[in-house]
């Protein structure tokens, strides 16, 4: 008989379900590790991740709104504002709080419903894409930006749109800044832009970012779950540090006159690389001028202009951003070229200093117009036979062959230390971003071709503001100084400014050696090569430059340059224009890029008030003054104008009254010069194209022009170099053509 226990159950428990204690053990088990995980997961939450809901709570319950700070105004040296900051708006949205509720619960027609009236009230506003717009309406995000930085008037509209359908909900308009350049193209390549987060992005925007942007101020307030603002004790403010003003050196009136002879020569001179201008004061390293042409719309950066917009709708994305890239550069800081020529008065300058020539010591140099070097046969220009030459003439000649011999006088060692002390072998520290680098041969390299043609200026490369720097220590007595663009950095707060001083770096020359250079310079301009560089009252001193297309890209062509200084006593201006693939009549810098300099230099020097030596007339004389004959009848002006030696040309009838007249009253003209009439009911403009004065005589452009019904200002004598406005500009007949003459001269010119 078996030994186990039998449990009588009773009636009373008849029902319960019968438990083993080893599944009541398993399952107590399971709940007490269900419950240890339980505990775990609260620890995790309360010292894991505590913080992060702690923030991310705070986040959902609070508008952080940022307040944009103003970024600095950029002026020029006079204070006229180049880049200024204007106050817009941002209008974003929060798509999940942008709903219709009946009783508590979202209707889902009506808020679709809602979403497309906003769309199309958004589209109509802001002239926005309207699936566009209903598809941010619609997203999933948290935010969507519907526009950005839009002016605060179109933001009144839709403000007053909301309020009119109690739709506020969701739709957030924060403030911003938004920058504006007033005078478009001036100066763009140096002064550069902003992207879309007011962030500098080249230029001057980006050099000195830091200053300008300021610090960004913040306002934080407790919101409703409909994201509307709780206004409490809470809420928290935090004012925006606006960015420091910068005034630079940059005169906007000459950047102006530089940059529209830089353009007219680009253009006459068909130069398929474009061209660059730089204007320096070389006693405290002042830029007063720097431009790049062609240039672009600094208010539209993104536009491609007429030099790169050829098969742009083809181009990949990446190729539109390195053409774009190459619109935007700064050539006379960023790039380097073969300075040809012009390097000749850095050669002469030391060995001057070295004592190893003297200025005007007869039959120093011999030019057979071929200089024998290590078996090779370097020409000189054209193959010219200068002769037996002083340095004064050998640079007035622009002899390669002389310039040579004086480099192998000088040796390679001593050539190589002043290119280090003149600051050929670095940056020149210009406080702009991205400045370009020379390249040299390392000095071990240098054989004696090497050296040869290192002498007169080729098989080397600088940048524009590397040769610049160099002039201007022999326009300063030898002193080196370091160029800058920023004149002075103003706190807007307190008023303070910073002024940045002249940085001497070095005396790389004496002040003897200095003005024996400056002297030739002058010769050079007076009876040498560069005698288109003339202006008529001052002294200019000058050297010419033509580099031969670099073996490794020959499709680039010449470059044509012309460095000066002006006046040659007391020098305040260090002039370089360079043009990059002239493809025209010429492309020797002593024809082409000579004439731009007089062109810049006759307005720039009386507009700085720097006094002239001599009279200034030209062969403007006997000139006569124009008449005021407005109000009058056509009949009575027309006997005003004769009597006063002038022509005149009308349109209207004899009896009615004179509104027009071109010129001004006041224009000075020679006599049988013409005035343009127009009376009331008839003031259309009546133009005329431009013709091509160079290359022609005094008399003969006289007669093209009255051909035209325009009028002739001259100066100079010879032929023309030089005209303003340039050959085929549309203008007024009885305009004034400005015209340089020039007496034709064909040595050294390269």
């Amino acid at each position: 008989m078996s030994n186990k226990k039998i449990v009588q159950i009773s009636k009373k428990n008849k029902g319960l379900i019968k438990v083993s204690g080893k599944k009541l053990i398993l399952l107590l088990g399971v709940m007490m590790i269900l419950f240890v995980l339980l505990l775990m997961r609260i620890g995790y939450i309360q010292f894991v991740q505590g913080a992060w809901l702690k923030q991310r709570e705070y986040r959902q319950s609070t508008s952080n709104t940022v307040i944009s700070a103003k970024r600095g105004t950029i002026y020029d040296t006079n204070g006229k504002a180049l880049a200024m900051s204007a106050t817009v708006d941002t209008v974003s949205v929060n798509p999940e709080y942008i709903n219709v509720k009946n009783d508590g619960i979202t209707d889902n027609e009506a808020t679709a419903k809602l979403k497309e009236k906003m769309a199309k009230a958004f589209a109509d506003i802001f002239e926005l894409n309207y699936d566009e717009v209903y598809s941010k309406l619609t997203s999933d995000k948290s935010v969507e930006t519907i526009v950005s930085k839009v002016e605060t008037d179109k933001v009144k509209v839709l403000q007053e749109w909301l309020d009119d359908n109690d739709a506020n909900a969701g739709v957030n308009i924060d403030e911003d800044t938004k920058r504006y350049y007033p005078y478009n193209n001036l100066a763009s390549n140096l002064i550069g832009f902003c992207g879309t987060s007011n962030q500098g992005l080249d230029g001057i925007e980006l050099s000195y970012d830091n200053v300008l942007k300021g610090t960004n101020g913040k306002l934080t307030t407790a919101i409703s779950v409909t994201q509307d603002a709780i206004p409490d004790q809470n809420q928290e403010y935090i004012a925006p540090e606006d960015g420091s003003n910068i005034y630079l050196t940059i005169d906007s009136n000459i950047q102006s006159i530089v940059e529209k002879y830089l353009k007219q020569a680009v253009e006459e001179n068909n130069c398929s690389r474009g061209g660059n201008a730089i204007i320096m004061n070389p006693e405290n390293g002042e830029i007063l001028a720097m431009a790049t042409y062609p240039d672009y719309n600094l208010n539209d950066p993104y536009t491609p202009n007429e030099t790169i917009i050829e098969g742009w709708d083809q181009l990949e994305a990446q190729q539109k951003t390195e053409k774009l890239y190459t619109m935007w550069r700064n050539r006379a800081v960023l790039d380097n070229y073969e300075p040809g020529s012009t390097f000749k008065v850095i050669t002469a300058s030391i060995a001057l200093e070295e004592n190893l020539v003297e200025t005007d010591h007869a039959g120093d140099f011999f030019c057979s117009g071929v200089q024998i070097v290590s078996d090779y046969q370097i020409h000189c220009a054209s193959n010219s036979r200068h002769g037996s030459q002083s340095l004064r003439n050998a640079i007035m000649n622009s002899c390669n062959s002389a310039l040579i011999q004086l480099g192998q006088r000088i040796g390679t060692s001593t050539f190589y230390k002043y290119l280090d002390a003149f600051g050929f072998f670095k940056k020149t520290g210009i406080d702009l971003p991205s400045e370009g680098e020379s390249s040299f041969w390392a000095e071990p390299n240098v054989g004696p071709v090497e050296l040869a043609t290192m002498s007169f200026g080729q098989r080397f490369t600088i940048t524009p503001m590397q040769l610049v720097k160099a002039v201007s220590a022999i326009a300063n007595d030898g002193v080196l100084i370091t160029p800058h663009v920023v004149k002075a950095i103003e706190n807007p707060e307190t008023g303070t400014t910073k002024t940045i001083e002249t940085n001497e770096e070095r005396q790389v020359i004496s002040a003897e050696t200095a003005e024996k250079m400056r002297n030739i310079m002058q010769s050079v301009v007076e009876d040498g090569g560069g005698t288109h560089a003339k202006v008529i009252g001052y002294t200019i001193g000058g050297k010419t430059g033509t580099s031969e297309p670099d073996p490794n890209h020959p499709e680039n062509g010449y470059v044509a340059s012309f460095v000066a200084i002006a006046p040659v006593e007391n020098t305040k201006l260090v002039t370089l224009v360079t043009l990059y693939g002239p493809r025209g009549k010429s492309y020797y810098g002593g024809t082409i890029t000579a004439p731009v300099v007089s062109q810049m230099l006759s307005e720039i020097l009386p507009y700085l008030n720097i006094p002239a030596n001599e009279d200034n007339s030209g062969n403007n004389d006997n000139l006569i003054t124009v008449p005021n004959v407005q109000n009058k009848t056509l009949a009575e002006a027309q006997r005003m104008i004769k009597e006063a030696g002038l022509d005149y040309s009308y349109v209207g009838n004899s009896d009615e009254i004179v509104t027009e007249q071109v010129p001004k009253t006041g224009a000075q003209l020679t006599s049988g010069g013409v005035i343009k009439l127009y009376t009331k009911g008839n003031e259309e403009r009546v133009s005329q194209t431009v013709p091509d004065l160079k290359g022609v005589s005094l008399a003969q452009a006289k007669i093209m022009l009255k051909a035209k019904n325009l009028n002739i200002s001259s100066k100079g004598s010879g032929i023309v170099i030089a005209q303003d406005p340039a050959a085929g500009t549309s203008v007024d007949e009885g305009a004034i053509i400005n015209v340089t003459l020039q007496e034709e001269i064909s040595k050294g010119q390269n």
